[in-house]
């Protein structure tokens, strides 16, 4: 058995596309996955499973969810240690100083840390961007919603990522007991 994350892309965000994290919960149970947990509101599973392709793990999920509530959604699946990875590799905690504005975004598709790597070639001050081999680190210092950058990086991204603030990150590291 292994944990993994499975974290959910754009649900629970105005009306549509809306499921109870405890419908979410019975669902990843139905599908055989053990010990499963959220966090927040929106999207955010942690759960154990025998060891397996996390490509298919994601389809499962995002087939049981159109399936269950009869719409899609992106799944972005890790492990446990892939996650510890990212939080381990994160290269901008020494200006990143409200982990409500760090943000980090993991792509459904290899394709985005390609698309992100070249907003790098733009500035961003007093925002930051770094692309490391797994996941997309944004600092917004002013929020996400008045963030040019974060605005450029999800019309880049489109809907190939899922993104999660920092604090929002180390939960589910420490749910999975990573840390």
């Amino acid at each position: 058995m292994g944990a993994y994350i499975a974290l959910l892309r754009g649900i629970n965000v105005g009306r549509a596309k809306r499921i109870a994290m405890a419908d979410l919960r019975d669902l990843l149970a139905g599908l055989g996955y053990a010990d499963v947990r959220t966090l927040l509101n929106s999207g955010n599973v942690v759960f154990n499973a025998a060891r397996a392709d996390r490509r298919t793990i994601t389809a499962r999920i995002e087939d049981g969810i159109k399936r269950r509530f009869g719409f899609s959604v992106k799944v972005v699946v890790l492990e446990a240690a892939e996650l510890d990875e990212i939080v381990q590799g994160a290269p901008l905690l020494a200006v990143a100083s409200d982990p409500s504005r760090h943000m980090v975004g993991f792509p459904s598709d290899a394709s985005v840390l390609t698309r992100a790597a070249s907003l790098l070639e733009q500035p961003w001050s007093p925002d930051a961007l770094a692309v490391g081999g797994k996941a997309v680190y944004l600092w917004c210092v002013e929020g996400v919603v008045k963030s040019r950058l974060m605005q450029a990086f999800t019309r880049s991204a489109g809907d190939d990522v899922t993104v999660r603030n920092w604090a929002t990150v180390l939960k589910l590291r420490a749910m999975v007991g990573a840390a």
